[in-house]
């Protein structure tokens, strides 16, 4: 049999014309390995933005680029020095802002009905995210933790978001059509 090159790329062609209307704030991600890791989801998600900021490490950085493997030349980033004002600025726009957050007004990511377009923020991998950034939150949505850990690495759980959002966005186009 035949081996086909890049056949799941291949396969994602229904999804050819689909851009997910959401945008990624970094805060404060200690990692460079996890913003590469950020980088490349997002580009295979249709991410239309990542906002880096804090501590958060930005393009060109070897580390970044191991894990991004040239996603951070394609997705369109954005360096914040200011993430209160650029949440601000975003809800403004229409914007929901929503946490990865673990609160006691969490949702479950599986209950979260986002509205397009949404801004989802991503904080410190220990400390989480800074106290003025969870206020502007107009949602905090927590992944479901069944074992004896109660997080998850932070690239994994923005793939697990991102991927959720997809699904939704996908969902809710074809209830229009």
């Amino acid at each position: 049999m035949e081996r086909v090159p890049y056949l799941a790329t291949l396969a994602s062609k229904p999804y050819s014309d689909l851009r997910l209307p959401a945008a990624l704030l970094l805060d404060n991600v200690r990692s460079m390995y996890n913003v590469g890791s950020f980088f490349r989801t997002a580009d295979g998600a249709g991410v239309e933005r990542l906002l880096l900021s804090g501590i958060t490490a930005r393009p060109p950085k070897n580390q970044i680029r191991k894990t991004a493997l040239g996603a951070e030349e394609r997705v369109a980033w954005e360096s914040v020095h200011d993430p209160v004002a650029t949440l601000k600025h975003l809800a403004v726009q229409g914007y929901e802002i929503a946490a990865v957050e673990t609160s006691q007004r969490a949702v479950d990511i599986f209950e979260w009905r986002p509205h397009f377009p949404v801004c989802v923020l991503f904080g410190h991998e220990v400390e989480g995210l800074a106290s003025p950034l969870l206020e502007l939150c107009d949602t905090h949505v927590r992944l479901p933790m069944l074992g004896l850990k109660h997080s998850l690495n932070v690239a994994s759980a923005g793939a697990i978001v991102m991927y959720e959002l997809l699904r939704k966005y996908r969902a809710l186009n074809e209830d229009r059509t």
